[in-house]
């Protein structure tokens, strides 16, 4: 199978190519390699070094024997190159990463949100429309986020997708399946929100096969690929605008620095290993929808954990401080989360859950990259309101000089 990949040089992408390519795929990386453009904004690099696409390509040839080919293409700005590639490439499948992926990031500032809205947005559309002239018999799977459901407790399971309702009619009560409700907590779930309404409309106006992903957090380092040589290494983001919550704590107990729980750590969040995470995308790839079908919507979780469960775990694991601080999100305090992922367990996925071997591998490739760290850069500092900004704790290891009177 030809597949594209759009955003390959990122967290998810990187290692969904090598696993895809491992497979025997013949796998097209398309990336405005804008992920490493935003560390050099932020001032932060990855926790793992990471060579250049290029160089990670020519690795993975010397290694596996197989090819993976990489594309400098902005899908948001430059759409009729894209088309001209579908056009030329005609692939069979395409993996749609190509998104800014971090909420915080995304409520940095004005500029911060309506570059997050632009990219995003713009980036699906002109790929939807650039499938209908170039590939219409693509399949189009996107990865999503379980935050487009929102974080408020329903005392209900979260349904993959679609919602089963009953209308009152001047005729009688009719049955209904719409969409799950979304109440995104971020200007990037709201994205993918919008997302969810551009598949549902090409879908049923032109007949793309789409399948989206709502996909909880991604932990962990390494895939059975990554591991196969240190330059194949993935990326592994510890500040606090991309480092996600697990993988945040893991890093800060391998290195001394108190685990930064925000509020009551009474939040519950959806997870997967990234081990999971490009199984389940090579699952969904073998269980398309046909032309004419209705999106298909996957829960792409394993488990799920209140965040301060998770801390509680790893300073056992690690012998490390916990420390509330003020939420710089405006969300609930506490919430419940019960989500059915029932259809990529029917498919063969054996998850991978919380275990001790994993979580301390992660500790122990922090420990190795010590060096790498900024301090300053792991703070969770980005505000959702103005209000909110001035409660946030930028020095939690209490480091900064201080008046004494």
């Amino acid at each position: 199978m030809r597949i594209a990949i759009l955003g390959g040089d990122g967290f998810v992408g990187w290692p969904t190519a090598l696993h895809l390519s491992n497979a025997g795929h013949e796998v097209h990386i398309l990336d405005n390699l804008s992920r490493r453009w935003i560390d050099t904004e932020l001032g932060v690099q990855s926790l793992t070094p990471m060579d250049s696409i290029q160089e990670r390509c020519r690795i993975w040839k010397q290694t596996s024997g197989e090819t993976i080919r990489f594309h400098l293409i902005d899908l948001a700005k430059e759409y009729e190159r894209l088309k001209a590639w579908l056009t030329e490439h005609a692939p069979d499948a395409i993996i749609h990463f190509a998104e800014q992926r971090a909420a915080p990031y995304s409520m940095k500032t004005d500029r911060h949100k309506v570059y997050t809205v632009n990219n995003n947005t713009s980036a699906t559309h002109n790929l939807l429309a650039a499938m209908v002239e170039a590939a219409p018999e693509a399949h189009l799977i996107h990865l999503g986020t379980m935050g487009v459901y929102g974080y408020s407790s329903v005392g209900a399971p979260i349904p993959e997708g679609y919602l089963d309702v009953q209308i009152d009619t001047p005729t009688g009560p009719k049955e209904q399946q719409i969409l799950y409700p979304t109440k995104p907590g971020s200007v990037y779930h709201m994205t993918k929100s919008l997302d969810q309404i551009l598949f549902q409309f090409y879908a049923q106006n032109d007949g793309l096969r789409i399948t989206d992903l709502h996909q909880g957090i991604v932990w962990g380092t390494h895939t059975d690929q990554t591991r196969r040589h240190e330059q194949l290494i993935n990326r592994f983001d510890y500040d606090g605008d991309y480092g996600t919550v697990l993988n945040r704590f893991l890093i800060q107990a391998a290195i001394g620095y108190p685990l930064t729980v925000h509020g009551t750590g009474g939040q519950t969040r959806a997870f997967i290993h990234i081990q999971d995470s490009v199984r389940c995308i090579e699952l969904a790839l073998g269980d398309a929808p046909q032309q004419g079908d209705r999106v298909k919507i996957f829960n792409q979780m394993t488990e799920t954990h209140r965040v301060r469960d998770l801390a509680a775990l790893v300073a056992r694991l690690a012998r490390a401080e916990v420390r509330n601080l003020p939420n710089p999100r405006k969300e609930a305090p506490e919430n419940d989360l019960i989500v059915n992922n029932d259809q990529f367990l029917a498919l063969g996925l054996n998850p991978t859950t919380l275990a001790e071997g994993l979580l301390s591998e992660v500790v122990d490739v922090a420990k190795k990259y010590a060096h790498r760290i900024d301090r300053s850069r792991v703070p969770a500092v980005s505000a959702w309101t103005k209000d909110i900004a001035k409660t946030v704790e930028h020095d939690p290891e209490a480091k900064a000089l201080r008046a004494v009177s």
